[in-house]
């Protein structure tokens, strides 16, 4: 029988962990009392929520106490517990608001290696609006909003909590699926590029018609196919082949327009997309158009020349049209750029190579501890400027989501941090953690203040 996936209930004491726990393991295991320091061991049962299924434990009320002391070895068993498990539910009181020994944890927590979900508690009604708005400085994205005695916010919870503790068997598991579900590969590109030719040598079959007339193929053709890698391991692949995408001044024909709309739609639904350009012809303006258009839905983009066994002046080309690429999408620097021929197949299993990598890092994930380690250093060696002599102060940066990567940055007056500075961001997380050539989204945001801006400080 597989192993339940973890979770770890942490937070100060007294804010409601022992009710959350009974709540999700269906029975009144953990002793539940408005004194502090109650739960003193790790205490673990079996947790049901929505249909998802995964081990909870319970800690006790995280303190400052010396380890030698009951208080320091009960924290040690915290810790411990949150070193083993696969997500932390960090819960704060948000009628009390946020106190300094929750920003001694959160501390703490930015700095292990194990995800971490912000739950509000005590939020029903809105007695804990202002500690729900305060917690967002926490460094952990927008809280759950919770109530452990009344049940409210279950859904959200499991929201939060699937993907870090989803089974592997799970089919929506999108993570996984990056590991080991199919490629979704799509191929794009101007009319005639070659892309039939290109699907058809991949395949070893004339599975698609292809011709010197350009827009012979209209729908976009799903075919699953597994692929040989270097070690001798099939991968599986989904491979999409798409009408030709023109200029939309020169599309007049419906049917064109219902081709571009299905290449668009396929474009939606890939992983990785490969951009096929001609090499005879170079790079036009369309082909930036339609790398550009990738990268704004968030796939993951490869440019392969085509046609690269009559190409002439074949070390020029290359060098122009990787200058253009990186003029013409400055968004993301650096995209792979491999030279392919369909006719003869040569470069196409580099291709394939190169789009697992590029998934690969399109999905990747980084833990709150090591993305944090990563911004201090940014920001202490590129400090953000002071417009009008005020300060804008970073303080915590998290990631929200994979496929593709975003980010959230917490700070104050975040709204006047310039597109350079955000830029170098972006390009660091980029290139120090991995992420590659991959579009990466940034979000801002600044705690909400419930009583506007008050004088008197610059947080």
């Amino acid at each position: 029988m597989a192993k339940l996936p973890v979770v770890a209930i942490v937070g100060r004491p007294n804010v409601g962990k022992s009710t959350l726990f009974n709540r999700l393991v269906g029975k009144k295991l953990a002793l539940v009392d408005d004194r502090p320091g109650v739960t003193r061991d790790r205490r673990e049962g079996d947790a049901h929520l929505l249909g998802l299924d995964f081990r909870i434990v319970d800690t006790a009320g995280f303190e400052t106490d010396d380890p030698q002391t009951l208080p320091g070895r009960m924290r040690a068993q915290t810790q411990a517990a949150v070193d083993q498990a696969d997500a932390a539910l960090f819960m704060i009181d948000s009628r009390a608001g946020i106190v300094p020994l929750d920003e001694e944890i959160a501390q703490w927590l930015r700095n292990s290696d194990t995800p971490v979900i912000l739950v509000a508690n005590k939020a029903e009604g809105r007695a804990g609006d202002t500690g729900v708005y305060e917690s967002m400085a926490l460094g952990f994205g927008d809280p759950v909003v919770f109530s452990a005695e009344h049940g409210e916010g279950l859904a959200d919870l499991f929201d939060a909590l699937l993907p870090h503790i989803e089974r592997p068997d799970e089919e929506e598991d999108e993570e996984e699926d990056a590991e080991d579900g199919p490629l979704k590969l799509a191929i794009v590109g101007r009319p005639n590029a070659g892309k039939s030719t290109l699907v058809n040598k991949i395949l070893g079959e004339q599975r698609m018609i292809t011709g010197p007339e350009a827009g012979i193929t209209r729908d976009s053709i799903a075919i699953d196919w597994q692929w040989t890698d270097r070690e001798g391991n099939q991968r599986p692949i989904r491979l999409i082949d798409t009408a030709g995408l023109r200029k939309k001044a020169k599309v007049d024909d419906k049917l064109e327009r219902l081709s571009a709309a299905d290449t668009r739609h396929a474009i939606d639904f890939a992983e990785v997309v490969v951009l096929l350009l001609d090499a005879t012809r170079g790079l036009e303006a369309q082909d930036l158009r339609i790398a550009d258009q990738v990268l704004q839905e968030g796939r993951a983009l490869v440019i392969a020349l085509n046609k690269w066994d009559v190409a002439e002046n074949q070390s020029s080309l290359f060098n122009g049209v990787r200058g253009a690429l990186d003029e013409g999408l400055a968004q993301v620097k650096g995209v792979p750029l491999m030279t392919v021929s369909a006719e003869t197949g040569k470069g196409l299993d580099m291709l394939i190579q190169v789009a697992f990598e590029t998934r690969d890092a399109w999905s990747r994930r980084v833990t709150t501890g090591q993305l944090n380690r990563w911004f201090e250093g940014a920001v202490e060696k590129n400090p953000p400027p002071a417009p009008g002599g005020k300060r804008i102060k970073l303080r915590f940066i998290t990631q929200a989501k994979t496929r593709p990567p975003g980010f959230v940055l917490f700070g104050t007056r975040v709204d006047q941090l310039p597109a350079s500075y955000q830029r170098y961001l972006v390009n660091g997380i980029r290139r120090d953690l991995g992420f590659g050539a991959v579009p990466v989204r940034l979000t801002l945001r600044a705690p909400k203040n419930p009583w506007g801006d008050r004088k008197g400080g610059d947080d």
